[in-house]
């Protein structure tokens, strides 16, 4: 069954008549009923449009959390050939919050970093939500390092709600696995194309962004803390989490606009979730042609590049 956020409540009432009219149609009652179906089916598609083209910007991050939004495995699994996942960090151990791995990504090979929130309780608990403890970030490093020795393009796919925050992670030097990863990010030779595919919460998430081209999915968020964070700093309340969300500026559009971000990802109508083969395809698309405008660079032109971009973020900002 398809899940339904709260702001949706009028196409799942729509969407849930279409559904009880075809199983009455289907029961063979003698009457003619697809007319009234198709009336319903019109009126479902565009109260879904008029709903997703006025979203806020609370409702977008409600989108981007979406159950059954497309996660990293399903864009590994669709866009990489010949994947051969790795493991551990060669210091603590594994950490299953942060997948990678080397593969064939249309006929180019590439390493690949992705944030994995899991999509059902087994595998959320497995991945940890998707918050990686410093283990995770440096099984990242080791992946960026075999990248730059053997000059394999790296795809990141940036997915989590923040680096986990446990007494352990602390303990094993969180911050400082996190710094080292953007900082390897920043030290490397081959090209890196991130894409936020669903939440890029905080640090946790800029530690493998720190890319030469950075994309969002049209209905993806990407900021320095979740608006329930925000809130509860600011308004000592999580509650008004609805009120730090608009104004954090964490919608794809506005960091577009703010020149944080290098493109937005058209989503279908509804959000990802409701065509994920569709939105996969479109960011395998975006992806390639980034690759492809680093052919032919030198090492030292891509590092230039990828340092010329964050030294340009806000340097002619005008709020």
């Amino acid at each position: 069954m398809r899940s339904y956020l709260d702001f949706e409540k009028p196409i799942a009432d729509l969407e849930g008549k279409v559904q009880e009219l075809k199983a009455l149609a289907d029961s063979g009652n003698a009457l003619s009923i697809d007319d009234d179906i198709a009336k319903l089916e019109m009126s479902a598609a565009q109260a879904l449009a008029d709903i997703y083209t006025r979203l806020t910007p609370w409702q977008k991050a409600q989108v981007a959390r979406h159950p059954d939004r497309p996660h990293a495995v399903h864009y590994i699994d669709r866009l990489i050939s010949d994947w051969t996942p790795l493991a551990g960090d060669r210091n603590f151990g594994e950490d299953a919050a942060i997948i990678a791995g080397l593969g064939s990504f249309r006929g180019r090979p590439v390493a690949v970093i992705g944030q994995e929130k899991g999509h059902d309780t087994q595998t959320r608990i497995r991945h940890n939500f998707g918050m990686a403890r410093p283990e995770g970030y440096r099984k990242a490093i080791r992946i960026m390092e075999l990248a730059d020795r053997f000059d394999l393009p790296l795809i990141s796919l940036v997915d989590t709600a923040g680096a986990y925050p446990g007494i352990g992670a602390e303990e094993r030097g969180q911050a400082e696995a996190i710094a080292r990863s953007t900082q390897a990010c920043l030290r490397l030779g081959v090209p890196i194309v991130s894409v936020v595919i669903g939440e890029g919460g905080s640090g946790g998430a800029i530690a493998i962004a720190t890319a030469n081209r950075v994309f969002m999915l049209e209905h993806s968020i990407y900021s320095v803390i979740s608006p329930e964070g925000a809130a509860s700093i600011l308004w000592k309340d999580s509650a008004k989490a609805q009120d730090a969300a608009m104004n954090m500026r964490i919608t794809a559009q506005d960091l577009s606009r703010y020149g944080i971000i290098d493109g937005v990802i058209d989503e279908p109508v509804g959000g990802a979730h409701r065509a994920p083969d569709q939105v996969i395809e479109a960011v395998g698309g975006v992806v390639e042609a980034a690759f492809a405008t680093f052919d032919g660079k030198s090492r030292d032109d891509i590092r230039a590049d990828r340092r010329r971009k964050f030294l340009a973020i806000g340097r002619d900002l005008k709020v």
